[in-house]
């Protein structure tokens, strides 16, 4: 098999290509935003054609550490589109941060290569038409999140059968049970500290806020093609149960195992094959006990906002997304204050103009509105 990696420096991307060496997967190129060393490294050591800085201003740079190797070398958004269409490739694993990751979703479900999305984004905001094209070409996406695999494995020879909830499970990040009183002075460093996984600085500010599960919930409505009714969010802070379907007679079918992303990972690249992994095994009575609680959406109110704007649809989410990536690269560089985070997302889900999805500049004009308007939010709330 032959595959190419969007986001390989970060930590879905390395776990990949740990994957693709212990099982003889043929990497072809990869690509990542700005750290031209490590990019450059992996590039010549996995022997690919190309590699693509996002980042244009290190593109000099990447040339520099890849001059004589006859590796091919890119920047930019052409240069992912060219990556993620690339000919002879079986799969492309994108597991870019952001809307980013949304252009070169669509031109490799335009080749015809079938995608393992880790870039909730692509879904997101443009999920009506990534998952409309996918299904004119025939195309295979496979989830790499680790709920929406664990739902994709659960609907393994029950495709026939009816949904009637499906169940994503929540950690609940580092605040869960605080009020907006307690979070009002919530650090970086506090946000960035969760419980279970090992994640990405954007992602684990999501989870902190509960945005993260918003996106999934939007994510699973296109993959699983739902409505919003049919789903039920549960915090669950063992992080074991990954996620699960209720069917029409009552059963509940489950996926289960420790909190690691190589599992989703080497699934969505192998589909339909299990393999060894390199995970610990999931000892169920070192555990004890599992636990299920609602999760708070008034407190976290970034998870309504992504509600509410599926509910009505069109551009909304795409908006909501794009409000709070602005928020949350501004919390992140220490401008605005956690709980920030969620007004601005509701501000710009509320203002948002909604519209029909009828071509990516739809997505990209939404995405682009919503961050004007949550620049302008931020300035206003700034420290």
């Amino acid at each position: 098999m032959n595959i190419t990696v969007l986001g390989s420096t970060g930590s879905i991307g390395t776990q990949a290509l740990d994957v693709a060496k212990k099982h003889n997967i043929r990497v072809k190129a990869v690509a990542a935003a700005n750290s031209a060393k490590t990019l450059a490294d992996q590039a010549k050591e996995l022997g690919v054609k190309c590699a693509c800085i996002f980042n244009e201003d290190k593109k000099a740079e990447l040339d520099e550490y890849l001059k004589g190797s006859g590796i091919k070398t890119l920047c930019g958004m052409d240069g992912l589109k060219e990556i993620a269409s690339m000919d002879g490739v079986d799969k492309m694993l994108n597991s870019v941060v952001g809307m980013v990751g949304f252009e070169p979703t669509l031109a490799a479900i335009r080749k015809g290569t079938a995608v393992a999305l880790a870039n909730k984004e692509t879904l997101v905001a443009g999920g009506d038409l990534v998952m409309r094209e996918a299904k004119e070409r025939n195309v295979a996406i496979y989830p790499v999140d680790s709920e929406h695999s664990a739902v994709f494995q659960a609907l393994q020879g029950n495709e026939g059968n009816r949904i009637k909830k499906l169940i994503l499970t929540a950690s609940g990040g580092p605040f869960f049970g605080k009020t907006r009183q307690e979070l009002e002075n919530v650090t970086i460093d506090q946000a960035l500290a969760h419980p279970n996984w090992s994640m990405g600085r954007k992602i684990t500010t999501d989870s902190a806020t509960l945005m993260n599960k918003g996106l999934e919930f939007i994510e699973a409505m296109h993959l699983f093609g739902i409505s919003a009714d049919q789903i039920e969010i549960v915090v669950h802070r063992q992080s074991v149960v990954h996620s699960a379907i209720e069917f029409e007679d009552n059963s509940v079918i489950a996926q289960m195992g420790v909190p690691d992303m190589k599992i989703p990972i080497q699934y969505a690249l192998l589909y339909p094959h299990r393999c060894e992994c390199d995970t610990g095994r999931l000892d169920l009575t070192a555990l004890g006990s599992l636990t299920f609680e609602k999760p708070d959406p008034e407190t976290f109110e970034c998870l309504s906002a992504c509600i509410k704007a599926i509910r009505k649809g069109g551009t909304l989410p795409a908006a909501v997304n794009g409000a709070n990536e602005a928020a949350v690269a501004a919390f992140l560089d220490n401008r605005i204050g956690f709980l920030d985070i969620g007004k601005i997302v509701n501000t710009v889900c509320e203002n948002a103009e909604y519209k029909e999805i009828e071509n990516e500049s739809d997505v990209l004009e939404a995405d682009r509105l919503a961050r004007e308007q949550a620049a302008k939010l931020i300035e206003t709330l700034g420290r």
